[in-house]
This record gives C-alpha cells, sequence and structure tokens, in this order.
C-alpha cells in the first residue's frame, strides 16, 4: 500500500494512491483521521480498513487535482544518520563510525513533494541528499535487530537538503539541517510488506537539473536499517510515527571540486527503487521576512 498525505480543496487528507487514482480514505470514512502519523499510530486495525475501502472501488481522486504535503508533518521524533555509506564518510574526510552518526530534525523544515526546497538568504552553501526514510509502526525499546524490523511500518524517499556553513559552524550538526523547508518527504509511505525486508538491495540516486549525482545501492549502508532500530532503541523509545532517516551516499556538492550547490530554479529529483521519486523545485528564501516575523521580534 502507498499511503500519501495531501490537500484537496484545502484541506489537509490521507490517502492511498494506486493505478487508477487516489483513494481518499479521510473523506471515505469517518475513522481515518487527516494526519498520516496519526493513521500509522492506529495500527493494525486503520490499515485493514484502508484495504477494504480501497478493494471496495470507492471514488478516485486525479492526482493533478491534489497537492502534496509532507509525508508525516509532525513525527514525534525525526532522527538522521550521517556518514552512513562508507565512500560517503571518505569524500567528508570521516572514518568508517563504530555507532551511528544521529542529529534530529523537527517538522519546520520540512516539505512536500512537488513543493519548493528553500535556499535560506544568509547562504549559498545548499547541498542535496538522498536518503531512505523509515517509518516505525510500534514501539521499541532495547529491540534486537529482528524486533526492530518488525516494528516497521514503511518507507519513503528523504532529501536532507542541507546547509554545509551553518552545518559546520559547530561541532554539531543540527543548525545546517534545520533550515525551513529543507528536508523534502515523500511522496508515499510504502509499506514495508512491498518492499525487501530491511529495504535492502534497492538502487537510491539523486538527479540535479536531470544529471545523476548520486548512484548507490541501500545494501552499501554502514548499519543497515534492522541494526541501526537496534543500537537506537539502546538510547531512547522509538514510537510509532517517528521516522529515522538513513544517512546519503557518496557524490554530495560539498566533497566536489569546485563545489556544486543548488541554485533557484534548479530541479532535484530523490528515487529509490520500489519506494518512489521525489521531485522539487530550489527557491531562493524571499529578501523580506514575514509580517509575523517582524511582530515577534
Amino acid at each position: 500500500m502507498r499511503l500519501i498525505s495531501f490537500l484537496q480543496q484545502g484541506k489537509p487528507a490521507i490517502g492511498v494512491a494506486t493505478a487508477t487514482g487516489i483513494v481518499d480514505l479521510t473523506a471515505a470514512d469517518s475513522i481515518f483521521p487527516d494526519d498520516l502519523g496519526a493513521f500509522v499510530r492506529g495500527g493494525e486495525a486503520l490499515r485493514i480498513a484502508a484495504m477494504r475501502v480501497v478493494e471496495s472501488n470507492a471514488p478516485r481522486v486525479d492526482e493533478a487535482s491534489i497537492r502534496y504535503l509532507p509525508l508525516i508533518a509532525s513525527p514525534g521524533k525525526m532522527i538522521c544518520l550521517g556518514l552512513n555509506y562508507q565512500e560517503h564518510a571518505a569524500e567528508g574526510g570521516y572514518q568508517r563510525p563504530e555507532w551511528p552518526t544521529t542529529f534530529l530534525r523537527c517538522g519546520t523544515s520540512l516539505t512536500a513533494h512537488g513543493a519548493a526546497i528553500i535556499r535560506p538568504i544568509v547562504s549559498e552553501q545548499l547541498d542535496y541528499e538522498a536518503e531512505l526514510a523509515v517509518i516505525m509502526g510500534r514501539s521499541i525499546r532495547h529491540a534486537t535487530v529482528e524486533e526492530g524490523l518488525d516494528a516497521v511500518y514503511g518507507y519513503s524517499c528523504f532529501n536532507d537538503a542541507s546547509v554545509r556553513d551553518y552545518q559546520r559552524k559547530t561541532i554539531q550538526w543540527t543548525m545546517g539541517k534545520n533550515f525551513q523547508q529543507t528536508g523534502a518527504f515523500g511522496p508515499a509511505l510504502v509499506t514495508a510488506d512491498e518492499l525487501p525486508r530491511g529495504a535492502v538491495g534497492l538502487s537510491i540516486a539523486c538527479r540535479l537539473n536531470g544529471n545523476v549525482v548520486q548512484q548507490a545501492d541501500t545494501a552499501q549502508m554502514i548499519f543497515p536499517v534492522g541494526e541501526t532500530l537496534a543500537m537506537l532503541s539502546e538510547c531512547v523509545t522509538l514510537e510509532a510515527g517517528d521516522v529515522i532517516v538513513m544517512g546519503t551516499p557518496s557524490g554530495v556538492g560539498h566533497a566536489r571540486k569546485p563545489p556544486l550547490w543548488m541554485r533557484h530554479g534548479d530541479t532535484v529529483e530523490v528515487e529509490i527503487e520500489g519506494v518512489g521519486l521525489l521531485h522539487n523545485v530550489i527557491e531562493d528564501e524571499p529578501a523580506s521576512r514575514p509580517e509575523s516575523s517582524r511582530a515577534a521580534a
């Protein structure tokens, strides 16, 4: 099943993308929320109910009539991995890590499939990062690898667009990873039953203006999905609706000579085999702040 978050006639909704169109679950039955995170937290009962709606030949919505939203707009936790492909670690001058390198993203940094990734006014160093996102289906703590994999609800595409000079202003990477509307997330949550266990062996690529700039296979991860979840659960309770973003392959812009930064008008795509294609345009942040920001200052 391929679940999406979208706006339909100005109202948030969730649905199932099928070959014949989108099934609007929120409109089909009041048991379905308009937030995909809440749907995931609803567990197996809501998933089975959604499958029944799809199989009932419910009305389809044309994709052209909707606007995608970030897949899960406000995850309880969004934990991102760095340096999870050996060649990417090496191109940044790092040694192979012995434990996952992690940082957090917040909800205000997210953007949707088909929407803009914003290049902030304070920097020109906006970089692309194609990544696999893992969406948790239930809580785990001190999990084994197999228990971690059993708790995965599904997978999606993520572009962990990074503002490199701000990433390196401190020993922590948080600031460079949380600029407004830089983390593209979607278009769909593909349930785990539709993919190889742990999403292993899938091709992952990034294209900038149609040119391939990253190309790898998820089997090349230093810390695969199950191992990552087991290790993270040593420290924190991972809960339904949490998102784990699994790191990027080599080929990022900052490691190139000269560096390759994303600029206004560029198009960027993240494609993962069996998961989908995430498309965004790059737009410069407006030069003036909105009224609400000035009033709060």
